[in-house]
């Protein structure tokens, strides 16, 4: 019998008719600043003709059940900043500041300590100042020796950089740049799946990628139509840039491949051999090797960056990828 995601207990529907319910709800308290708000990889809020502020918040999901069960904190702090900054790098911004939570039963400083060593790491790789954070201890609520984390990301744009979807034209160019594996999405899935095979979940542990320093150089390209983060939904995220055009998908990257598993390793591979999950589910709950989409008129930039190539284009729909 083949697996989907919400047999492990979670579904992406229900999620979406959740965001669906509470929209008016959310929308009511807004103001003239709200340029994007609910619905979008991060909103946007506009603190002058020129400029943008950028906000989003994630956490890294049972991802964190893995850092406890091989006691290991090191990187899940990376994920976490990851996680808000990719978010918001989709709407053209780079991240200013960022701040964390966390919350446990009881505070264990060395596993604390650790995982704000792998915050730290996320920020001076992605450039932002890790502002302040809470943590916060709830006996009763967590098990001895269980955690969450959640993050918050704020950003910058000038409106010049800002993508948001309207630059998006017929006929761009899709391309790909390689994740650098399961990212921090699907992992209840991925746990039931290789529940068994202790060594592949280790390896799952590999941190998020963050995107920062392969596309801020780029962001002033005024070719640049949008980016979408491959998180959960995989590869119809891609839609979200702009519901108002359908994505041809044309090829691939090779899961099999050399090039490809020296970016984001055999765990793909692993996934279509294993058999208990179908192709549409594989696609549509993971990144499968491709973190992150950009779209663009002029693509020839962006495949400077190792491992990125040319997947599809942009055709006339109404926000369907077609694969």
């Amino acid at each position: 019998m083949q697996l989907s995601y919400e047999d492990s207990g979670v579904s992406i529907a229900r999620g979406e008719e959740f965001v669906s319910k509470i929209k008016k709800k959310v929308q009511s308290t807004y103001s003239h600043h709200v340029h994007a708000g609910v619905g979008g990889f991060a909103c946007l809020y506009k603190i002058s003709d020129d400029r943008f502020l950028s906000a989003g918040t994630d956490g890294v999901g049972t991802k964190v059940l893995l850092a406890q069960k091989f006691d290991d904190h090191s990187s899940i702090g990376i994920d976490l900043v990851a996680m808000c900054v990719n978010d918001i790098l989709c709407t053209g911004a780079l991240p200013m500041f960022f701040m964390d939570y966390i919350a446990c039963s009881s505070l264990d400083i060395e596993r604390s300590s650790s995982i704000i060593d792998g915050i730290v790491e996320g920020c001076l790789q992605s450039g932002c100042v890790l502002i302040g954070g809470e943590t916060a201890e709830m006996p009763g609520l967590y098990k001895s020796n269980e955690y969450d984390l959640a993050g918050f990301a704020v950003g910058e744009v000038q409106a010049n950089n800002l993508l948001d979807g309207s630059k998006v034209r017929e006929g761009d160019y899709i391309v790909s740049i390689p994740s650098s594996g399961a990212h921090s999405n699907g992992f209840s899935l991925l746990r039931k799946i290789f529940k068994n095979d202790e060594q592949r979940l280790k390896s799952l542990l590999k941190p998020t990628r963050i995107y920062i320093n392969d596309l801020k150089d780029i962001l002033s390209n005024t070719e640049l139509s949008g980016l979408a983060h491959i998180t959960g939904g995989g590869i119809h995220n891609i839609s979200r840039i702009n519901s108002n055009f359908s994505y041809q998908i044309d090829s691939w990257p090779d899961i099999n491949g050399s090039s490809y598993q020296e970016h984001c390793g055999d765990i793909f591979s692993a996934l279509s051999s294993n058999g208990s999950i179908s192709r549409e589910e594989q696609f549509s709950t993971f990144n499968m090797g491709v973190g992150m989409v950009a779209i663009s008129k002029e693509p020839e930039q962006l495949l400077s960056i190792p491992g990125s190539m040319v997947i599809g284009r942009v055709i006339s729909g109404s926000g369907r990828v077609i694969f």
